[in-house]
């Protein structure tokens, strides 16, 4: 996925979830923040950030926040890319070779999947996670307790266990990390539902991504520790 009049920024103060105060070129710039989370350990005063035009003119914002320098590593932080690039990335087969369908948001009993997958054996649920956090090249999730996506691995296991086939990707939005782990110092109770389901035959995946100021692209597998 690509993103349009890209401009560099220092990041100055975030004042509540949904917008941020960043400087451009001398002057300070308000702008939507496109990740709802915590990310205290990205968004420190003055951190290097990326701003995005937005694609809507009349918008009050008129740019996203969709990247920001940690030392070396560059990170998007667009909480809808990693739905996107596993959706162009699975749409060409990559995931799911002989793939012959595939539905974005699909609800299946009381759990709504990120996609579901098809190819000769049928359906194949994968639900997505966007991955930010970085410690010492290992990368975690979440970075704040989530009851939701505690939910979601209930709901791919159920699947398993009736049959049919179910993953978990986690889209780490930068390169390089040595593997992936679930944050167990933050969320203990995703640790558990994430190693549950793996013993129950959930797929757990975990990809890097090739990231720029205007680009992110899924890269390659992740060793993943559970």
């Amino acid at each position: 996925m690509r993103y349009e009049e890209v401009v560099r920024g220092a990041f100055l103060e975030r004042p509540n979830r949904f917008v941020a105060r960043v400087e451009v070129e001398g002057q300070p710039v308000v702008c939507h923040v496109k990740n709802t989370g915590r990310c205290r350990e990205l968004l420190r005063p003055g951190a290097a950030v990326y701003l995005a035009r937005a694609a809507n003119p009349a918008r009050k914002t008129a740019y996203d926040l969709v990247a920001v320098e940690k030392g070396a590593l560059l990170i998007n932080m667009d909480a809808q890319a990693p739905n996107q690039v596993f959706g162009e990335w699975a749409a060409a087969g990559k995931f799911l070779p002989g793939l012959t369908a595939l539905r974005p948001e699909f609800t299946w009993e009381d759990s709504r999947f990120d996609f579901r997958l098809e190819d000769g054996a049928g359906a194949y649920f994968v639900e997505v996670k966007g991955v930010t956090l970085e410690e010492d090249g290992v990368c975690r999730f979440p970075d704040a307790p989530t009851a939701r996506g505690v939910k979601h691995l209930r709901g791919l296991q159920r699947a398993v266990e009736q049959g049919l086939r179910a993953a978990v990707c986690f889209v780490v939005q930068m390169e390089g990390p040595a593997c992936f782990r679930p944050n167990d110092r933050t969320d203990p109770a995703f640790g558990a539902a994430l190693r549950a389901a793996a013993r129950a035959g959930v797929g757990v995946f975990a990809y890097d991504c090739r990231v720029t100021p205007e680009e992110l692209v899924l890269d390659r597998p992740l060793a993943v520790e559970l």
